[in-house]
Formats: C-alpha cells, sequence, structure tokens
C-alpha cells in the first residue's frame, strides 16, 4: 500500500516537473506558429513571447515562414524586441547574418512588407503612399439597420475604443499547452461568449480607431494605385479595390461598416462564413482600371464631398466564403477585407 502511495505521488510530481520545464523552455518559431494555428488572438500569442525566453530563427527565411504561417506583424516585432532581452537567443542561418543581424532583419521585414497590399495617391508623375490601418472589430445585438444607429450604439464605440478581446480560458486550452493556458488574459479587439452553447447571431462592426483621418486630400476627385498581387495566402482575382464612406462615431472611431454573423463566428477556421453576402457599407461608385491581376488604378467616378473616406478590398462574389479565424488576426483573405487606407476629403477640396 506504501509503495503504492509513494509510486502515486512520485508520478504526480513527475508531471508537476514536467510542466514547469515545458513552462521555463524558450519559446521558438514552432510555439509561435503553433499558438496562431491554434486560434490565440494576437494580444495573447504577443504577451506569451513577452513574458518568456525565447529561442527564435530572426533569419529573412525564418521571418518570412513566420508570416506565410499566419504570425501577423505585431507578434513578430514581438519577436524582434525579445532578441534584446537576456536569454532570449536569435538562429542566424550564416555568417553573414551572425555578423549584421540588424540588417538581416531589415531585409527580412522588407520582404514581408513587400508581400503586403498597398495604396499610393496619385500625384501626376509622383506617388504619396497611403499608410496601411488594422480595423478593430467589435460585436453588438443591434441589428445592422443602418450605419448611423451603428455609431449611435454605445456597445459599439466603447469596444472600439478600448479594443479589448476577451479570450477565453477554453481558446486556450484548446491548444494543449502550457503555455497557451498560462496566458489567457485582455487584450486585442473586443469578443466575448465563445464557451457560450447556444450559437444566436450578432451584429460584427468593423471601424477605424480615432475620430479621422491623418491624410487629408485638397482634390475631391483622387486616383489611387491598389496593388495585392503579391499578398501571401490569397486569389487576387476573388477581390477587388473599392472606396467607401466612413461613418464617424462618437468622436472614437470611424465606422466601415457591418454584417451578422453567428456569436463564435470569429474563432472559427473553418472558411464557412459569407461575410459580405448582407454586409452594410456605403461604398462610392468608382471607375476601376485593371492594370493586371490584383493591380489597380481607381477613382471616384464623382468628386467627393468633404468627409471621410477609405479604400477598401471588397470580394468580387458576395458569397465567397471566409474563416472567422483569419477574419479575427487579419491573416490571408481576412488580411485583405480587413485592409484600410483611410483619408479626408477638406472642405476646401477642389
Amino acid at each position: 500500500m506504501m509503495g503504492r502511495t509513494f509510486r502515486l505521488v512520485a508520478f504526480i510530481l513527475g508531471i508537476l516537473a514536467s510542466s514547469l520545464l515545458a513552462q521555463q523552455r524558450p519559446l521558438t518559431n514552432a510555439d509561435v506558429i503553433k499558438m496562431v494555428k491554434g486560434g490565440l488572438p494576437e494580444s495573447v500569442v504577443i504577451s506569451s513571447i513577452q513574458s518568456r525566453s525565447g529561442k527564435y530563427n530572426t533569419s529573412p527565411d525564418g521571418l518570412i515562414a513566420l508570416h506565410t504561417a499566419g504570425v501577423t506583424q505585431g507578434e513578430m516585432d514581438a519577436i524582434l524586441a525579445s532578441g534584446k532581452v537576456p536569454g532570449t537567443v536569435a538562429a542566424p542561418t550564416s555568417a553573414a547574418v551572425t555578423a549584421n543581424p540588424s540588417a538581416a532583419n531589415a531585409a527580412a521585414n522588407t520582404a514581408i512588407h513587400g508581400h503586403l497590399p498597398r495604396v499610393a495617391l496619385i500625384q501626376g508623375a509622383a506617388s504619396q503612399p497611403l499608410p496601411l490601418e488594422k480595423t478593430q472589430l467589435a460585436q453588438t445585438k443591434t441589428k445592422p439597420s443602418s450605419m448611423g444607429s451603428l455609431a449611435k450604439d454605445s456597445v459599439v464605440t466603447q469596444g472600439m475604443q478600448s479594443g479589448i478581446n476577451t479570450a477565453t480560458t477554453g481558446a486556450a486550452m484548446h491548444m494543449n499547452s502550457s503555455v497557451a493556458g498560462s496566458s489567457v488574459q485582455e487584450a486585442g479587439n473586443i469578443f466575448g461568449g465563445m464557451m457560450s452553447h447556444r450559437k444566436p447571431s450578432l451584429t460584427y462592426v468593423w471601424g477605424v480607431p480615432n475620430p479621422a483621418s491623418t491624410t487629408i486630400l485638397k482634390t475631391s476627385a483622387p486616383t489611387f494605385s491598389v496593388d495585392y498581387s503579391s499578398t501571401l495566402g490569397v486569389n487576387p482575382d476573388d477581390f477587388e479595390p473599392a472606396i467607401v464612406k466612413l461613418t464617424p462615431a462618437q468622436n472614437t472611431c470611424r465606422i466601415v461598416g457591418a454584417t451578422q454573423g453567428k456569436e463564435d463566428a470569429q474563432a472559427s477556421p473553418a472558411a464557412d462564413w459569407q461575410i459580405y453576402s448582407s454586409f452594410l457599407e456605403e461604398r462610392v461608385a468608382v471607375n476601376a482600371q485593371k492594370v493586371k491581376s490584383g493591380n489597380y488604378k481607381v477613382s471616384p467616378a464623382s468628386s467627393l464631398m468633404p468627409g471621410e473616406y477609405a479604400v477598401v478590398l471588397r470580394p468580387i462574389s458576395k458569397t465567397k466564403k471566409f474563416s472567422g479565424g483569419d477574419v479575427a488576426r487579419g491573416q490571408g483573405d481576412g488580411l485583405l477585407f480587413d485592409a484600410v487606407w483611410s483619408f479626408q476629403v477638406s472642405a476646401d477640396a477642389e
């Protein structure tokens, strides 16, 4: 009897020791990819990177492999920043990388950014790049009847303003990882109810932080070049550029659009969400000239009134299906749908 008890205690101590060692083991590229593939929010992944020592491959090939796997720019920035923390080791792949890791990281970031969609304002023979902005995603029980009603919804504006995402224990433990289980916290976009057995329809609202764009145009008839031909993980022929009018909401954000979906839609990895089939937005009529696949010149069909606008990318087929997980994380098709290049047409625009 005593021997059996001793073996049981030893077994339990062994499990605890293994768990402790797993928590102390430095994170690797594979660990980050595992968290991403498991559907953890960006904020949770970044927190894990920042709170644990790491042994990462930050060579150009290593960073590009992370990007291809769906690791976001914010997560890669955290990996690169962790290289400055004692105990964190970057794994170079050549003597040149070892000799100049900063140059290697810069080259990798250049390569990664080269695959992101880009928009520029055409001004004669010159062009002015517009910054790619990351949309916030909020949810509310208010039906998407009009942009004005959503702009008045305090739940939406509070969600956009706080930018908080409640990552549930269940979502984290789905990773079957001690890292995931110990890293659950509040951060990111506003979501909730992942563990609910009932899946009622909610309204998902896309919004741009800040009440106004920093890009102010003095012309009411701008022309933009749009290039998403090299975006990883997407078929550029599935999308087309568009211009939408943004709706300012209680001096906190600008609403881009909204649609309905199941309560756990943003957590699903399956591509079964027809986001655009009944998407509410104020789309502006445009003239779009296709230069090549994923490369357009686009301009409004008529002069724009003063106000807030954005260049966006929209599926050509309204029945195109998206993975809610990709939309929530802004990767693959979700990256294109979430992408926003906002601008303001000034009151004295000509």
